[in-house]
């Protein structure tokens, strides 16, 4: 059985694989390098006053595209 090309897969579609391969060490090692390969996610501190809170819904809505850009 051949192994499929790493390189060429998606986050998504690798780590489905990585779940049905778990003994597939080459596979862990593709997707981690996938992972540290992608920027780092911002960071969002909490809020330190009512002030801050206001702008909560505008953070919230920016991560949630963020994550839905992901899938």
């Amino acid at each position: 059985m051949t192994k499929p090309n790493f390189q060429v897969m998606t986050k998504k579609q690798l780590l489905a694989y990585m779940l049905e391969h778990r003994e597939d060490n080459e596979a862990f090692y593709a997707y981690m390098d996938k992972v540290n390969a992608e920027p780092a996610s911002e960071f969002y501190p909490a809020p330190q006053s009512i002030d801050d809170l206001k702008h909560f819904p505008q953070l919230l809505e920016k991560f949630r595209q963020e994550r839905e850009k992901e899938a």
